[in-house]
Protein backbone atom coordinates (compact mmCIF):
# COMPACT_ATOMS: atom_id res chain seq x y z
CA UNK A 1 0.00 0.00 0.00
CA UNK A 2 1.40 3.40 -0.99
CA UNK A 3 2.04 5.89 1.80
CA UNK A 4 -0.18 8.94 2.13
CA UNK A 5 1.36 12.10 0.69
CA UNK A 6 1.00 14.92 3.20
CA UNK A 7 0.45 18.15 1.26
CA UNK A 8 0.60 21.63 2.77
CA UNK A 9 -1.09 24.29 0.64
CA UNK A 10 0.31 27.78 1.12
CA UNK A 11 -2.52 30.31 0.79
CA UNK A 12 -2.15 34.02 0.26
CA UNK A 13 -4.03 36.32 2.65
CA UNK A 14 -6.17 39.15 1.35
CA UNK A 15 -4.78 42.55 0.37
CA UNK A 16 -1.37 41.19 -0.64
CA UNK A 17 0.94 43.48 -2.65
CA UNK A 18 2.03 40.82 -5.16
CA UNK A 19 -1.13 40.12 -7.07
CA UNK A 20 -4.62 38.65 -6.76
CA UNK A 21 -4.72 36.21 -3.80
CA UNK A 22 -7.91 34.62 -5.13
CA UNK A 23 -6.25 33.54 -8.39
CA UNK A 24 -3.12 32.33 -6.59
CA UNK A 25 -5.10 30.35 -4.01
CA UNK A 26 -7.37 28.74 -6.61
CA UNK A 27 -4.26 27.56 -8.49
CA UNK A 28 -2.69 25.78 -5.51
CA UNK A 29 -5.98 24.12 -4.54
CA UNK A 30 -6.39 22.92 -8.14
CA UNK A 31 -2.83 21.53 -7.88
CA UNK A 32 -3.88 19.70 -4.70
CA UNK A 33 -6.99 18.35 -6.45
CA UNK A 34 -4.81 17.17 -9.36
CA UNK A 35 -2.62 15.24 -6.92
CA UNK A 36 -5.70 13.87 -5.13
CA UNK A 37 -6.90 12.38 -8.43
CA UNK A 38 -3.56 10.59 -8.65
CA UNK A 39 -2.66 9.40 -5.17
CA UNK A 40 -3.75 9.12 -1.57
CA UNK A 41 -3.03 12.54 -0.10
CA UNK A 42 -3.82 14.43 3.08
CA UNK A 43 -4.27 18.19 2.65
CA UNK A 44 -3.89 21.07 5.08
CA UNK A 45 -3.71 24.76 4.21
CA UNK A 46 -1.75 27.50 5.94
CA UNK A 47 -2.54 31.20 5.69
CA UNK A 48 0.06 33.58 7.05
CA UNK A 49 -0.08 37.15 8.28
CA UNK A 50 3.03 39.30 8.56
CA UNK A 51 2.80 41.25 11.82
CA UNK A 52 3.54 44.97 11.44
CA UNK A 53 4.07 45.29 15.16
CA UNK A 54 6.80 43.85 17.42
CA UNK A 55 6.12 40.71 19.43
CA UNK A 56 6.49 42.66 22.68
CA UNK A 57 3.33 44.61 21.81
CA UNK A 58 1.14 41.49 21.62
CA UNK A 59 1.00 41.01 25.39
CA UNK A 60 -0.26 44.59 25.74
CA UNK A 61 -3.12 43.89 23.34
CA UNK A 62 -4.30 40.96 25.46
CA UNK A 63 -7.84 39.88 24.62
CA UNK A 64 -8.05 42.16 21.57
CA UNK A 65 -5.22 40.27 19.90
CA UNK A 66 -6.73 36.90 20.81
CA UNK A 67 -10.12 37.91 19.37
CA UNK A 68 -8.48 39.28 16.20
CA UNK A 69 -6.53 36.04 15.75
CA UNK A 70 -9.59 33.81 16.30
CA UNK A 71 -11.67 35.83 13.83
CA UNK A 72 -9.08 35.49 11.08
CA UNK A 73 -8.48 31.82 11.89
CA UNK A 74 -12.21 31.17 11.46
CA UNK A 75 -12.44 33.33 8.33
CA UNK A 76 -9.55 31.63 6.54
CA UNK A 77 -10.73 28.22 7.68
CA UNK A 78 -14.09 28.81 5.98
CA UNK A 79 -12.31 30.09 2.87
CA UNK A 80 -10.18 26.93 2.76
CA UNK A 81 -13.20 24.64 2.96
CA UNK A 82 -14.90 26.52 0.10
CA UNK A 83 -11.72 26.41 -2.00
CA UNK A 84 -11.27 22.66 -1.47
CA UNK A 85 -14.87 21.99 -2.48
CA UNK A 86 -14.59 24.29 -5.50
CA UNK A 87 -11.42 22.52 -6.65
CA UNK A 88 -13.03 19.12 -6.19
CA UNK A 89 -10.84 17.79 -3.37
CA UNK A 90 -12.89 15.06 -1.70
CA UNK A 91 -13.33 15.43 2.05
CA UNK A 92 -11.57 12.08 2.56
CA UNK A 93 -8.36 13.90 1.58
CA UNK A 94 -8.78 16.69 4.13
CA UNK A 95 -6.69 16.70 7.27
CA UNK A 96 -8.59 16.74 10.57
CA UNK A 97 -7.19 20.26 11.02
CA UNK A 98 -7.73 21.32 7.44
CA UNK A 99 -6.68 24.95 7.93
CA UNK A 100 -4.24 26.84 10.13
CA UNK A 101 -3.70 30.57 10.48
CA UNK A 102 -0.38 31.83 11.77
CA UNK A 103 1.27 35.22 12.19
CA UNK A 104 4.83 36.41 12.63
CA UNK A 105 7.61 38.53 11.11
CA UNK A 106 8.54 36.22 8.17
CA UNK A 107 6.18 34.41 5.80
CA UNK A 108 8.76 31.86 4.67
CA UNK A 109 9.61 31.00 8.30
CA UNK A 110 5.91 30.62 9.16
CA UNK A 111 5.35 28.27 6.21
CA UNK A 112 8.44 26.25 7.11
CA UNK A 113 7.27 25.88 10.71
CA UNK A 114 3.79 24.89 9.58
CA UNK A 115 5.31 22.24 7.30
CA UNK A 116 7.28 20.84 10.24
CA UNK A 117 4.18 20.81 12.46
CA UNK A 118 2.21 18.96 9.77
CA UNK A 119 5.13 16.67 8.90
CA UNK A 120 4.51 17.71 5.29
CA UNK A 121 5.95 15.78 2.34
CA UNK A 122 5.24 18.64 -0.06
CA UNK A 123 4.53 22.40 0.11
CA UNK A 124 2.43 23.81 -2.72
CA UNK A 125 3.11 27.38 -3.86
CA UNK A 126 1.33 29.47 -6.48
CA UNK A 127 2.96 31.80 -8.96
CA UNK A 128 3.15 35.54 -8.57
CA UNK A 129 0.10 36.94 -10.34
CA UNK A 130 2.28 39.07 -12.64
CA UNK A 131 3.67 35.95 -14.37
CA UNK A 132 2.67 35.29 -17.99
CA UNK A 133 -0.16 32.79 -18.27
CA UNK A 134 1.16 29.25 -18.19
CA UNK A 135 4.43 30.23 -16.49
CA UNK A 136 5.71 30.36 -12.90
CA UNK A 137 7.24 33.47 -11.38
CA UNK A 138 8.54 33.27 -7.83
CA UNK A 139 7.46 36.02 -5.46
CA UNK A 140 9.62 36.98 -2.50
CA UNK A 141 8.32 34.17 -0.28
CA UNK A 142 8.64 31.46 -2.93
CA UNK A 143 12.15 32.70 -3.72
CA UNK A 144 13.12 32.49 -0.04
CA UNK A 145 11.71 28.96 0.25
CA UNK A 146 13.48 27.85 -2.94
CA UNK A 147 16.75 28.64 -1.16
CA UNK A 148 15.88 27.41 2.32
CA UNK A 149 13.16 24.75 2.42
CA UNK A 150 14.16 21.25 3.41
CA UNK A 151 10.69 20.05 2.32
CA UNK A 152 10.05 19.53 -1.42
CA UNK A 153 8.23 22.43 -3.07
CA UNK A 154 5.43 22.08 -5.61
CA UNK A 155 5.24 25.08 -7.95
CA UNK A 156 2.22 25.66 -10.17
CA UNK A 157 2.33 27.97 -13.22
CA UNK A 158 -0.24 30.73 -13.45
CA UNK A 159 -3.41 29.63 -15.24
CA UNK A 160 -2.08 26.18 -16.14
CA UNK A 161 -4.61 23.59 -17.36
CA UNK A 162 -4.31 20.24 -15.57
CA UNK A 163 -5.53 16.82 -16.66
CA UNK A 164 -8.76 15.61 -15.12
CA UNK A 165 -7.14 12.17 -14.94
CA UNK A 166 -4.50 13.49 -12.52
CA UNK A 167 -0.77 13.10 -13.10
CA UNK A 168 -0.22 10.82 -16.09
CA UNK A 169 3.58 11.09 -16.46
CA UNK A 170 6.47 12.09 -14.21
CA UNK A 171 9.41 13.91 -15.83
CA UNK A 172 12.85 14.36 -14.32
CA UNK A 173 15.24 16.96 -15.77
CA UNK A 174 19.01 16.80 -15.37
CA UNK A 175 20.74 20.11 -14.70
CA UNK A 176 24.53 20.26 -14.87
CA UNK A 177 24.91 22.53 -11.84
CA UNK A 178 23.17 20.14 -9.45
CA UNK A 179 25.91 17.51 -9.36
CA UNK A 180 25.24 14.70 -6.91
CA UNK A 181 21.76 16.02 -6.14
CA UNK A 182 20.63 14.36 -9.36
CA UNK A 183 20.79 10.83 -8.04
CA UNK A 184 18.50 11.64 -5.12
CA UNK A 185 16.12 13.71 -7.23
CA UNK A 186 16.00 11.08 -9.97
CA UNK A 187 15.19 8.32 -7.51
CA UNK A 188 12.51 10.44 -5.84
CA UNK A 189 10.89 10.99 -9.24
CA UNK A 190 11.21 7.29 -10.13
CA UNK A 191 9.60 6.30 -6.83
CA UNK A 192 6.69 8.67 -7.46
CA UNK A 193 6.13 7.24 -10.94
CA UNK A 194 6.41 3.67 -9.65
CA UNK A 195 4.01 4.29 -6.75
CA UNK A 196 1.49 5.98 -9.01
CA UNK A 197 1.80 3.40 -11.79
CA UNK A 198 2.67 5.94 -14.50
CA UNK A 199 5.66 6.36 -16.88
CA UNK A 200 8.85 8.27 -16.12
CA UNK A 201 10.52 10.47 -18.75
CA UNK A 202 14.13 11.55 -18.06
CA UNK A 203 15.15 14.81 -19.72
CA UNK A 204 18.16 16.91 -20.56
CA UNK A 205 18.04 20.38 -22.10
CA UNK A 206 20.47 21.90 -24.60
CA UNK A 207 19.63 25.61 -25.01
CA UNK A 208 21.47 27.43 -27.79
CA UNK A 209 22.18 31.11 -28.24
CA UNK A 210 22.78 31.84 -24.54
CA UNK A 211 26.57 31.50 -24.50
CA UNK A 212 29.00 34.38 -25.01
CA UNK A 213 29.25 34.68 -28.79
CA UNK A 214 32.82 35.98 -28.55
CA UNK A 215 33.86 32.69 -27.01
CA UNK A 216 32.96 30.86 -30.23
CA UNK A 217 35.25 31.76 -33.11
CA UNK A 218 33.13 30.14 -35.76
CA UNK A 219 29.73 28.57 -36.30
CA UNK A 220 31.58 25.33 -37.01
CA UNK A 221 33.05 25.32 -33.48
CA UNK A 222 29.61 26.03 -32.03
CA UNK A 223 28.17 23.13 -34.02
CA UNK A 224 30.91 20.77 -32.81
CA UNK A 225 30.33 21.75 -29.17
CA UNK A 226 26.58 21.29 -29.58
CA UNK A 227 27.07 17.83 -31.06
CA UNK A 228 29.43 16.83 -28.25
CA UNK A 229 26.96 18.10 -25.66
CA UNK A 230 24.12 16.10 -27.20
CA UNK A 231 26.23 12.92 -27.27
CA UNK A 232 27.20 13.50 -23.64
CA UNK A 233 23.53 14.04 -22.73
CA UNK A 234 22.39 10.89 -24.48
CA UNK A 235 25.06 8.82 -22.68
CA UNK A 236 24.04 10.36 -19.35
CA UNK A 237 20.37 9.64 -20.00
CA UNK A 238 21.11 6.02 -20.98
CA UNK A 239 23.01 5.54 -17.73
CA UNK A 240 20.17 7.13 -15.74
CA UNK A 241 17.61 4.85 -17.40
CA UNK A 242 19.68 1.79 -16.49
CA UNK A 243 19.86 2.86 -12.82
CA UNK A 244 16.14 3.53 -12.64
CA UNK A 245 15.24 0.23 -14.34
CA UNK A 246 17.49 -1.60 -11.92
CA UNK A 247 15.62 -0.10 -8.95
CA UNK A 248 12.15 -0.28 -10.57
CA UNK A 249 12.13 -3.10 -13.16
CA UNK A 250 8.45 -2.72 -14.07
CA UNK A 251 8.56 1.05 -14.55
CA UNK A 252 8.15 2.35 -18.10
CA UNK A 253 11.08 4.73 -18.67
CA UNK A 254 11.91 6.94 -21.65
CA UNK A 255 14.40 9.75 -22.24
CA UNK A 256 14.64 12.83 -24.46
CA UNK A 257 16.91 15.80 -25.12
CA UNK A 258 15.28 19.18 -25.67
CA UNK A 259 17.27 21.47 -27.99
CA UNK A 260 16.24 24.97 -28.99
CA UNK A 261 16.98 28.68 -28.88
CA UNK A 262 17.30 29.67 -25.22
CA UNK A 263 15.71 27.85 -22.33
CA UNK A 264 12.19 28.50 -23.55
CA UNK A 265 13.03 27.04 -26.95
CA UNK A 266 14.77 23.98 -25.49
CA UNK A 267 11.91 23.21 -23.11
CA UNK A 268 9.17 23.81 -25.67
CA UNK A 269 10.99 21.61 -28.19
CA UNK A 270 9.57 18.69 -26.22
CA UNK A 271 5.91 17.69 -26.19
CA UNK A 272 4.13 18.36 -22.90
CA UNK A 273 0.76 17.01 -21.78
CA UNK A 274 -1.78 18.29 -19.25
CA UNK A 275 -0.91 15.29 -17.09
CA UNK A 276 2.84 15.99 -16.97
CA UNK A 277 4.64 16.70 -13.70
CA UNK A 278 8.24 17.94 -13.85
CA UNK A 279 10.74 17.13 -11.09
CA UNK A 280 14.10 18.78 -10.39
CA UNK A 281 16.84 18.27 -7.81
CA UNK A 282 18.64 20.92 -5.76
CA UNK A 283 21.47 20.68 -3.29
CA UNK A 284 22.41 22.20 0.07
CA UNK A 285 25.38 24.51 0.43
CA UNK A 286 27.97 23.48 2.98
CA UNK A 287 28.28 26.85 4.71
CA UNK A 288 24.81 27.40 6.16
CA UNK A 289 22.90 24.31 5.02
CA UNK A 290 20.68 26.29 2.69
CA UNK A 291 19.26 24.85 -0.50
CA UNK A 292 21.11 25.74 -3.69
CA UNK A 293 18.91 26.55 -6.67
CA UNK A 294 21.20 27.70 -9.47
CA UNK A 295 20.59 29.69 -12.62
CA UNK A 296 19.82 26.69 -14.84
CA UNK A 297 17.23 25.33 -12.40
CA UNK A 298 15.71 28.81 -12.09
CA UNK A 299 15.40 29.10 -15.88
CA UNK A 300 13.66 25.72 -16.10
CA UNK A 301 11.24 26.70 -13.32
CA UNK A 302 10.42 29.96 -15.09
CA UNK A 303 9.84 28.31 -18.47
CA UNK A 304 8.20 25.05 -17.43
CA UNK A 305 4.68 24.80 -18.87
CA UNK A 306 3.70 22.20 -16.24
CA UNK A 307 3.74 21.98 -12.42
CA UNK A 308 7.18 21.36 -10.94
CA UNK A 309 8.44 19.67 -7.79
CA UNK A 310 11.84 20.76 -6.44
CA UNK A 311 13.55 18.12 -4.28
CA UNK A 312 16.18 19.44 -1.86
CA UNK A 313 19.33 17.34 -1.69
CA UNK A 314 20.53 15.93 1.61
Amino acid sequence: MNPTLRVLVSCRPENTPDGDPGEQNDAVFEFAAWLARTADIKVRSVTTFIRPWPSSSISKLGGKYKKWFQNLDSKYGSRTVKALKRAGVDKSHWDDQVSVFTDGPSESVLITQSAEDFDADLILLGSDATAPKGRFLAGSTADALLHSSRVPLGLVPRGVKLSRKGVTRVNYAFVSEDGNAHEQGLMHAAELASNWGIPLRILSFSPTGIEDVSASDTLELSSILSTEWREHSLAMLDSARDRVQSAHPSLVVSSEVGSGWGWNGAINALKWKKGDLLCLGSRPTDAISRVFVGSETTEIIRNSPVPTIIYPGE
